[in-house]
């Protein structure tokens, strides 16, 4: 049987440095007598999370109940902190960028990892890719926008340019959505409405900067199936199709341009799984759980095998984290 690779898999390290002298948002984690711990930021409580978030092997007994093989771990999205004063954001990286790879050394053979760079300060993050690669990991991860400066934006240009040439790939999550203001009550209900939109608004932009395009051997994921993308994609080759200045807003038609990233299967519907693979086809998909989160899909290699060909969903994951077949076991 091909290797489970779940591409969309979070970590929070056990403790973070002091925050003395930071930023008031500075991350600290508050331990509890029964293993959990709480991750507090801006002196609240933002998440309370099991030891499979910063334990080697409470993690891998969990992905063996999960069926997955081999998991790339990514920081939890709000550490991203595109938000932060540069140089607290570059410590934070830092740090979190060494927790991963060690958490990596402890199991290799199971275990890859996707960092972050200070990307609100565009040429230190793309100094910082070097390190990246450095350490082994595959990657960044980047926020549907970095604190409202939309991903297309020409400032982030070097840095995609230098992730191709390293050959490091990109994992775009949403991150801070558009719309929150118009969703009240429990904090679920962006995630699981404006999430998905924040995630296509961050593709259009993409495509509306023609980074596909521009930067052809960049490898670029959308989480989430790409959210909303997917779905709106005849109608932003509508708008390519008229020409003159509307049609000008894309140098290449969307959907085509759309097939060069990558997207994973965390849609937890197979007939929309269907449907993504068949807008964008099935060597673009790849198996992703968002673990170890309330929200992850179950048994997300059983999930997207029950849609899509097991070998083309392990291919896939391969070549999005630019490994040779032999890596994925």
């Amino acid at each position: 049987m091909p290797p489970v690779i779940d591409t969309h898999a979070h970590f929070v390290p056990a403790y973070f440095p002091a925050g003395s002298g930071r930023t008031p948002l500075w991350p600290a984690m508050e331990h509890r007598a029964d293993g959990q711990a709480a991750i507090v930021i801006g002196g609240k409580p933002f998440r309370v999370l099991t030891p499979a978030n910063w334990d080697v092997p409470a993690r891998l007994a969990e992905m063996t109940a999960q069926g997955i093989d081999r998991q790339v771990l990514s920081p939890m999205p709000e550490l991203l902190s595109h938000w932060f004063p540069a140089d607290d954001a570059d410590d934070l990286c830092r740090y979190m960028n060494d927790s991963l790879a060690a958490m990596i050394a402890a199991a290799p053979d199971r275990l890859s990892g996707i960092g972050m760079v200070p990307v609100q300060d565009p040429a230190r993050a793309t100094r910082r890719l070097a390190e990246i690669k450095a350490l082994g990991l595959r990657g960044i991860e980047l926020g549907s926008h970095v604190d409202g400066v939309a991903l297309g934006d020409p400032r982030f240009d070097e840095l995609y340019a230098t992730a191709e040439d390293l050959d490091l790939c990109l994992m775009i999550h949403p991150l801070h959505p558009a719309g929150k203001d118009r969703l009240p009550g429990h904090p679920a209900l962006a995630a699981a409405a404006a999430f998905p939109l924040d995630t296509a608004l961050a593709g259009a932009s993409l495509l509306s900067a023609g980074i596909p395009a521009r930067f052809p051997r960049l490898r670029i994921m959308l989480c989430h199936g790409g959210g909303a993308l997917p779905w709106i994609l005849p109608r932003l080759d509508r708008v390519w199709s008229l020409g003159g200045p509307l049609g000008a807003v894309f140098p290449e038609r969307p959907s085509a341009m759309a097939r060069r990233f990558f997207y994973d299967s965390v849609v937890y519907d197979p007939v929309t799984l269907r449907y993504i693979a068949d807008a964008l086809g099935e060597d673009r998909i790849v198996i992703g759980s968002d673990f170890p989160f309330v929200i992850q899909q179950d048994q997300p290699g059983d999930f997207a095998a029950g849609v899509l060909p097991a070998a083309a969903l392990s291919r896939a994951a391969l070549a999005f984290l630019g490994l040779p077949a032999e890596h994925g076991g």
